[in-house]
C-alpha cells in the first residue's frame, strides 16, 4: 500500500516560536523515523505528509493514499485530535485509529465522562468550571483533582493539581484557567493504583494486551502523575507489567470503555483506584503516543512481548479489516 504518515512534529511548531510546554504533546523526529521504518518492514510505500495543513495542501493538490497513518495531535480547539480524521473523511481516505466522532468526544474529558456514565462505565463524578463563579458547583467531598478538560500529556497537572480545600481549590482553578484558557474539569481525588491499559482493534475483535501500572519512584513529583513526572518518566516512572486481580480488571473495565466509545485500531485506557481498590476510567485515548521508548503504548507492548514493528503491524491489519468492511473505504 502507499501509506501517507501523518504528525505534529516538534521542530516545526518550535520553529513557529511555540515554548517546550507547548510542544509537549508532539513527536520527536526519531518517532517519525520508526514508524517509518515499521511501516515500510511490512512492506508499505512511505509518504510523509506531516501536519494538517500540509495535508491541506497535499489533498487540495490531488494526491491521494490508500492509508493514512495518522498521530497528529493538532494546535487548535477540541477538535484539534479530529481534525486530520475530519479532512481524510471528506476524501473518502482511510485512516489508522479512531474516526473524527471518537477524535473529538475523548479530547474532551467532561463529555468523555458522560458517554461512559452512560454507557454503565465506572467513572467519577464531576465539576465543569468555566469561571470561578461556578465553584459552588462542587459539591464532591475533598480533597478534589482538578485539570484542563483537554488536555494531553499530562499538561496542567502537578502537585497543586489535589486540593484539600474550596480555598485551595479556586486558587488552581484560577491559574489553570487563566493558563489554558478552556474549562477545568474537578473530579475527587483517587489514592489508589493508576494503570494504563493498552487496547488493540475495534469492536468485538479488540483486545486488551496488558495493564502497565504507573509506579513512581523516589525521585518523582509524589502521589501524582504530574507533567513533570510524566515528561521526564525514564528517571521519576517505573512502568510495570501486572497480571493480579486488580489489573485484571483494569483490562476488563477498560475494554468495556473502549468499545462503549467506538474507539478503533490501537490505543489506551487510564484508570486509577479510589482508596476502597474501586477503579475508575480516567480517560481514554484513542490517539496514542508512538514513541518507542518513551510512549506508554509502545512501552506496554514491548514488556507484553509485541516488537514496535509488529505493534504497528496489529495497527494496520485493524484498520484493513475495517476498510474491507466498510462502504467505499469511507471511515466515517
Amino acid at each position: 500500500m502507499n501509506i501517507g504518515l501523518t504528525y505534529d512534529l516538534r521542530d516545526d511548531h518550535r520553529a513557529e516560536g511555540l515554548t517546550e510546554y507547548q510542544v509537549a504533546e508532539f513527536d520527536r523526529i526519531e518517532t517519525i523515523d520508526r514508524l517509518d521504518a515499521a511501516l515500510r518492514a511490512h512492506g508499505h510505500v512511505v509518504d510523509r505528509i506531516g501536519h494538517a495543513k500540509s495535508l491541506v495542501q497535499r489533498l487540495a493538490s490531488g494526491d491521494r493514499w490508500d492509508l493514512v497513518f495518522n498521530i497528529a495531535e493538532g494546535r487548535f480547539g477540541y477538535g484539534r485530535e479530529a481534525l486530520v480524521p475530519a479532512l481524510l473523511e471528506a476524501y473518502e481516505i482511510p485512516v489508522t485509529f479512531s474516526d473524527s466522532l471518537v477524535s473529538a468526544v475523548t479530547l474532551h474529558k467532561a463529555t468523555t465522562k458522560r458517554v461512559l456514565r452512560d454507557s454503565g462505565i465506572a467513572t467519577t463524578d464531576f465539576a465543569l468550571i468555566s469561571e470561578l463563579t461556578e465553584l459552588e458547583q462542587v459539591t464532591m467531598p475533598y480533597p478534589v483533582f482538578a485539570k484542563p478538560v483537554a488536555e494531553g500529556s499530562s499538561k496542567g497537572v502537578g502537585l497543586t493539581s489535589r486540593a484539600s480545600n474550596a480555598e485551595e481549590l479556586a486558587t488552581i482553578v484560577g491559574d489553570l484557567l487563566e493558563r489554558f484558557h478552556q474549562p477545568v474539569l474537578v473530579e475527587p481525588y483517587l489514592s489508589g493504583r493508576e494503570f494504563t491499559v493498552g487496547i488493540l482493534g475495534t469492536d468485538r475483535e479488540a483486545r486488551a494486551i496488558g495493564a502497565l501500572e504507573v509506579c513512581l519512584r523516589a525521585s518523582a513529583e509524589p502521589g501524582i502523575y504530574t507533567y513533570a513526572n510524566k515528561e521526564d518518566c525514564e528517571t521519576h516512572v517505573d512502568y510495570v507489567l501486572k497480571s493480579d486481580s486488580l489489573a485484571q480488571e483494569a483490562c476488563r473495565v477498560a475494554l468495556d470503555a473502549w468499545r462503549a466509545i467506538g474507539a478503533r485500531d490501537g490505543g489506551r485506557v487510564d484508570l486509577r483506584a479510589d482508596g476502597k481498590g474501586t477503579l475508575h476510567v480516567i480517560e481514554v485515548n484513542p490517539l496514542p503516543g508512538m514513541h518507542p521508548e518513551h510512549s506508554d503504548l509502545p512501552i506496554l507492548a514491548t514488556q507484553a512481548g509485541i516488537s514496535f514493528v509488529e505493534l504497528v503491524g496489529a495497527v494496520l491489519e485493524s484498520a484493513a479489516r475495517r476498510i474491507v468492511l466498510e462502504p467505499e473505504r469511507c471511515t466515517s
